[in-house]
């Protein structure tokens, strides 16, 4: 074996997950997160909630999406600091 060290990637958190219902019964649970997984962009779970002792419905839109939307404002914000900046620039 090598003594090799490995770059380690840096583990990015998603979007918060947002609890959509509490059922008493996993079947309950399951015929809401069914109806929600028809929808594009979501990502649906069912929990155990043990001192409830009920099941948690849990949604968040995909994590992709939100990485991608936030580079976008990224990207708008610093052009538009550029923008302005160039424009002071030009005054003078």
């Amino acid at each position: 074996m090598s003594t090799e060290e490995v770059a380690e990637v840096g583990h990015q958190e998603g979007p918060p997950w947002k609890t959509v219902g509490r059922f008493p019964t996993f079947d309950e649970a399951d015929q809401r997160r069914l109806e929600l997984t028809m929808e594009e962009n979501l990502q649906v779970k069912v929990r155990w909630m043990r001192r409830r002792d009920d099941f948690v419905v849990k949604t968040r839109p995909d994590p992709a999406l939100a990485i991608a939307e936030g580079l976008a404002a990224k990207r708008a914000e610093k052009k538009r600091r550029k923008a302005k900046l160039n424009k002071k620039r030009r005054k003078k």
